[in-house]
C-alpha cells in the first residue's frame, strides 16, 4: 500500500490544511496561499475551529466536518494536537498527512512521546505521514505546492528529497536563479513514518522523474533504503549528500534530527553498493542537480575542452587528473577540421585553445566540430573575459548548436560582473554553467561515476571452480556455547568456527599445563608458536602472551611459565585457560587481515587489507557490505595497495587471488548466517603461491536485535529455498534461487529456446538476451523478487532447464509471475514445480494475489494456470490475465 497512498498524497484531488489562518506569519496560511498560487486544480479545505471562513473559503472546525475523505492533510497546528487529528484523518479515510509542526524527537523525550502517540494511531492502517518538523511537499505534475516555502521551482525531471527544510529553501532559491526545474521537492523532517527508502521507491516508479537528488542527515530502516536504491539506481541516477561526516557534524546532525549517525566510511561503502553517487558538499550536490536537470548523462569520460584562454584549459585538465582521467585524445580527422578554422598558433590538442581573439563564429565552429567528433563523450566550454570579445555575445552564439545535442555540454564563463549576463544566457537556455572549471569537471565526473558504478554493478560475476559447502549447524553450536561463556571465543574455538565455513586454519592445540604443552609440541613437530588462551585477553601480544620459534621441549616448558607469569602480571583479573600451540608458519608469505564488524546501522561490514603487526600503522584496508560474489570480493581487494603485491611485484611471486576471493565469500556467508558476531578478526591470513591459512583469529559475540538474515541490509542468498526434486521418475533436479553467477547458465537455456517460446515469454522476438536484461534476471533483490531455477547437475557441468519468478508490484500485496522452460522439457512438470514453489514463497513474503499476462496462443501456459488454480480472464486486446488468490494455496 506504500505506493498507492503516496500516490494519493502526491497527486491529490483534495487537500485539507489544518491550522490554516489569515494571521500574518501563520504557517498554515502560507501553505493555503501557496496552494492557491501554484495552480492546484483540486479542492482545498481550510480547517480551523476558530474561523468560519479563510480567504473566502468556508472553514471546517475539524477534518470530520469536511464531509468527504481528503487525499492529503497538511497539519500546521501545535504538535501536541497531532495525535488526535491523525486519528480523525484515519477514521475519515484520508490518504496521508504532512506534519509541518516542529517539536518532535528533535526536542527530547517529550517530543519522542508525541511521535510515539502519532505512530500508534497509524499502525496497521496504511495511512502515511511525512514529517513532522518539515517544510512540506511540492509536486509539479499535480501543480501542488503544499509547503510554506517562499517560492515554487520550475517544472522539471529531477526529484529532490531533503531531511532539512532549510536546505530545501536554499535549493529552491538557487534553482530559480539557475533555471533548474524539479518534478518533486520533499522535505522529510524527522521521518516519523515516510523515509528516504519509501521516497526512492515511490519516485523510482514515477515516469516524470528521471533522477533523484538527496540531502541526508540520518537514515532509518536501512534495509528498506538499500533495497529501493539498488532497484532504482539501475534506471535513474541517485545523488546524495550525506551530512555528518565529521564527529562534530554527526553530533550536530543528531541534535537536529534526533537520530544517531553511523560511521562515515560505512556510508561510503553502502552507497556505492546501492548505486548511489555520494558527494561531499552542498555545492557539489547542487551542481549535480543542475547537470541532471539540463543535460544527458555522460556515458564515458572522454571530455573535450574548448577554451579561449590557456590557463582555464590547464585548470580543467588538472581537475580531470585528480580523478585519474585525461582529456579525450582527438583523432587526426578532428584535428584536421580544427586546423581549417583556427589560426596556426592554436594548441593542436585537447584542451582546444582557440586563442583570446577568436570571434563568436570561430568559437561556434570549434564547438560544433568537437560535438560531432565520435571520440568525444562530453564537452566543456570555457571562456575568460577578453578585451577583444564580448562574453555575452559569445555565449549567445553557442546556445543554438548546444541545445538538444546528444552529448552532455557544460560551460564555465570565468569572472565576475563582466560575465554575469553570459551565464544568464546559458541559464535561460537550460545549459548548465559553472563559475570555475573545477566545479564543471567535478559535476561531470560525479555523474560519470554513476554510469561507471552502474556498469560495474551489472557485470556478471564468474563462478567459483568448485561448489562451496558450509556446516552452519556446527557453527551455531560453537556460537551458542560461546554466548554461554561470556561472548568471547578463544582462539581454538574461533578457528573451529572458521573451519566450519571452510576457511583454512593452521593446526591449533590447547594445552592446560607445561607438561601437556611439551607433549603437544612433540606430536606437532618443532618449531612451534605458543599463545595464551584467555577470554579476557583479546590482544595477546600486548599482554605478553605470545612466544615464537620454540624449538625444543625445554623452550616450550620455559615459554609456558613465562607467558602465564607475564599475563598474570599485566592482567591479574584474567582467567587463563592454558596455552595453544601451533606449528610455525613458513617464512615468505604475505600477511593479510580479514574481518567482520557489526555496524549499528548497516549490520555486518567486511574488511580486507594488509595484515600483521603493522595493520594499524599502514591502515591499508577497504570495507564493503555482504553478501559477496567473486566480482565484489575482487573489487574489495582492488581497493587496497596490498593487492598489487598479491598480483606479484619484484621478488614477490603472484598468489592465488581466486582462493582469497573464495575465503572472502565464505566469510561473507558466515556473517550472513550468524547474527551474533559483533567482531571477527583474522590477522594474519598468510598467503603465498601455494598456501593460504588463517594463523591468528578472534571473535567477539553479542546478542543481535534482529535474527539472521534480517540483520543484513542487503538480502542474502535464500538457501532455505533450495530443494531436490525428481520429475517423471528419472529427471533429478536441483531447484534453487537464481544467483548472479548463473548468467551463463541462463544464456545456455535461452539458446535452446525456439523463436515461438521466446515470443511467448518476452512478447517480442529476441535473438539473444541483452546484457542489461541478463543482469536484471540474475542479479535480483530477494526482498523484492523470488526467482527459482531448475538445475540439472551432470558430470559435464550444470544445465538450467527452466526458471520461474514472482516480482513484487508497487502495491506490495500484489505480484507478477513469469515462467520459462526450455522446449525440450516443456510438458514435463518443471514449470508447475517452479511456479508453485514461487507462489508459496510469495505468500511468505506477504503477497496476497499474483497475476500475469499470457498470449492466447500460449495454450500450455493457460493450461498450467488453470491446473494450479488461476482464474483466466480475457481482455479487449486478445490477451489473457491469469490471477490467483494466494490464500487458496
Amino acid at each position: 500500500m506504500t505506493a498507492l497512498n503516496l500516490d494519493r498524497m502526491f497527486q491529490p484531488k483534495s487537500i485539507a490544511v489544518v491550522g490554516a489562518s489569515e494571521r500574518s506569519g501563520s504557517v498554515g496560511g502560507a501553505v493555503l496561499h501557496n496552494l492557491e498560487r501554484s495552480g492546484f486544480s483540486g479542492r482545498v479545505f481550510p480547517v480551523n475551529p476558530r474561523h468560519s471562513s479563510i480567504s473566502g473559503k468556508k472553514c471546517a472546525a475539524r477534518i470530520g466536518d469536511i464531509g468527504e475523505p481528503v487525499d492529503l492533510a497538511v497539519l500546521s497546528t501545535p504538535i501536541e494536537t497531532a495525535p488526535d487529528i491523525v486519528r480523525e484523518c484515519v477514521r475519515t479515510g484520508c490518504g496521508g498527512a504532512v506534519i509541518v509542526s516542529a517539536g518532535g524527537k528533535e526536542v527530547g523525550e517529550k517530543g519522542r512521546q508525541i511521535e510515539a502517540a502519532i505512530r500508534k494511531e497509524i499502525e496497521g492502517t496504511g495511512f502515511r505521514i511525512i514529517g513532522p518538523n518539515c517544510l512540506g511537499i511540492l509536486s509539479a505534475r499535480a501543480c501542488m505546492n503544499a509547503s510554506f516555502a517562499g517560492q515554487a521551482p520550475l517544472s522539471g525531471k529531477v526529484a529532490f528529497i531533503s531531511q532539512s527544510g532549510a536546505v530545501c529553501t536554499a535549493v529552491l532559491d538557487l534553482a530559480t536563479q539557475e533555471r533548474i526545474g524539479f518534478s518533486h521537492v520533499v522535505s522529510l523532517g524527522s521521518m516519523l513514518d515516510v523515509d528516504f527508502g519509501d521516497m526512492v521507491d515511490y519516485l523510482g516508479g514515477e515516469s516524470s522523474v528521471h533522477s533523484i537528488v538527496m540531502y541526508v542527515e540520518s537514515l532509518t530502516r536501512f534495509r528498506n533504503l538499500m533495497s529501493a536504491a539498488r532497484a532504482v539506481s539501475r534506471v535513474k541516477p541517485i545523488v546524495a549528500l550525506k551530512a555528518g561526516r565529521s564527529r562534530a557534524g554527526a553530533r550536530a546532525a543528531a541534535s537536529h534530527t534526533g537520530a544517531l549517525a553511523g560511521e562515515d566510511a560505512v556510508y561510503d561503502a553502502a552507497f556505492e553498493r546501492a548505486g548511489i553517487v555520494r558527494v561531499k558538499t552542498f555545492e557539489a550536490l547542487f551542481d549535480c542537480a543542475e547537470l541532471l536537470a539540463k543535460q544527458p548523462r555522460p556515458s564515458a569520460a572522454a571530455l573535450a575542452i574548448v577554451t579561449n584562454a590557456g590557463g582555464p584549459g590547464v585548470m580543467a585538465a588538472d581537475a580531470l587528473s585528480d580523478y585519474g582521467m585525461e582529456p579525450a585524445a582527438l583523432s587526426p580527422q578532428t584535428l584536421s577540421r580544427l586546423d581549417e578554422i583556427l589560426p596556426a598558433s592554436w594548441s593542436r590538442g585537447n584542451p582546444v585553445d582557440i586563442l583570446g581573439d577568436a570571434s563568436p563564429s570561430v568559437f561556434r565552429q570549434a564547438v560544433a566540430i568537437c560535438m560531432r567528433a565520435p571520440e568525444v563523450d562530453g564537452l566543456l566550454i570555457l571562456s575568460a573575459p577578453q578585451a577583444l570579445t564580448d562574453p555575452t555575445e559569445m555565449a549567445a552564439a553557442l546556445v543554438d548548436p548546444i541545445k538538444g545535442h546528444r552529448l552532455p555540454v557544460i560551460t564555465s564563463w570565468i569572472g565576475g560582473p563582466d560575465v554575469e549576463k553570459a551565464r544568464q544566457v546559458f541559464n535561460d537556455a537550460g545549459i548548465p554553467t559553472f563559475d570555475t572549471p573545477e566545479r564543471a569537471v567535478r559535476a561531470f565526473m560525479d555523474l560519470y561515476r554513476y554510469g561507471k558504478n552502474l556498469e560495474m554493478l551489472q557485470q556478471m560475476p564468474p563462478r567459483l571452480p568448485g561448489r562451496m559447502e558450509f556446516d552452519s549447524s556446527r557453527a551455531r553450536r560453537i556460537v551458542a556455547a560461546g554466548m554461554d561463556r561470556g561472548g568471547v571465543l578463544t582462539e581454538p574455538e574461533t578457528k573451529d568456527l572458521l573451519d566450519a565455513y571452510g576457511i583454512p586454519v593452521n593446526e591449533t592445540v590447547l594445552a592446560a599445563s607445561a607438561e601437556e604443552a611439551v607433549d603437544c609440541a612433540a606430536a606437532m613437530g618443532y618449531p612451534v608458536a605458543m599463545k595464551v588462551v584467555s577470554r579476557q585477553i583479546l590482544h595477546k601480544t600486548d599482554a605478553g602472551g605470545v612466544l615464537l620459534n620454540l624449538s625444543n621441549p625445554e623452550a616450550v616448558c620455559r615459554a609456558y611459565e613465562t607467558i602465564t607469569a607475564q599475563v598474570r602480571k599485566n592482567h591479574p583479573e584474567a582467567q587463563i585457560d592454558g596455552v595453544c600451540l601451533q606449528p610455525m608458519a613458513e617464512p615468505g608469505g604475505l600477511e593479510l587481515i580479514l574481518g567482520c564488524k557489526r555496524d549499528r546501522d548497516f549490520g555486518p561490514v567486511l574488511l580486507f587489507g594488509m595484515g600483521g603487526i603493522l595493520t594499524e600503522v599502514f591502515k591499508d584496508r577497504a570495507i564493503c557490505l555482504p553478501p559477496l560474489n567473486r566480482l565484489l570480493a575482487r573489487r574489495l581487494m582492488e581497493q587496497t595497495r596490498v593487492y598489487r603485491l598479491l598480483q606479484g611485484f619484484r621478488n614477490h611471486p603472484p598468489v592465488d587471488c581466486v582462493r582469497i576471493e573464495e575465503i572472502l565469500i565464505r566469510l561473507s556467508q558466515l556473517a550472513a548466517d550468524i547474527a551474533e558476531i559483533r567482531e571477527l578478526d583474522i590477522n594474519p591470513l598468510i598467503v603465498s603461491p601455494d598456501r593460504c591459512v588463517a594463523v591468528d583469529a578472534r571473535v567477539v559475540l553479542a546478542e543481535s536485535d534482529r535474527p539472521a538474515p534480517l540483520h543484513m541490509v542487503i538480502s542474502p542468498y535464500p538457501n532455505q529455498h533450495e530443494a531436490r526434486a525428481t520429475i517423471g521418475g528419472d529427471l533429478h533436479l536441483f531447484i534453487r534461487p537464481i544467483r548472479p553467477e548463473d548468467a551463463q547458465l541462463l544464456v545456455g537455456l535461452f539458446e535452446q529456446l525456439s523463436p515461438r517460446t521466446v515470443y511467448f515469454r518476452f512478447f517480442t522476438p529476441l535473438k539473444q538476451i541483452p546484457h542489461r536484461m541478463l543482469a536484471r534476471f540474475t542479479q535480483i533483490d530477494y526482498d523484492r523478487e523470488i526467482a527459482l531455477a531448475a538445475i540439472e547437475e551432470t558430470e559435464d557441468g550444470d544445465r538450467m532447464l527452466g526458471v520461474a519468478r514472482v516480482i513484487v508490484e508497487r502495491n506490495p500485496k500484489k505480484g507478477e509471475f513469469a515462467v520459462l522452460v526450455g522446449d525440450a522439457w516443456q510438458g514435463t512438470g518443471i514449470g508447475a514445480q517452479l511456479l508453485l514453489r514461487c507462489l508459496r514463497i510469495a505468500k511468505e513474503m506477504g503477497m496476497e494475489t499474483v497475476s500475469g499476462v499470457v498470449l492466447p496462443e500460449n495454450r500450455q501456459m493457460l493450461a498450467l494456470g488453470r491446473k494450479l488454480g488461476f482464474s483466466v480472464q480475457g481482455d479487449a486486446c486478445g490477451e489473457y490475465t491469469l490471477s490467483i488468490d494466494l490464500d487458496r494455496l
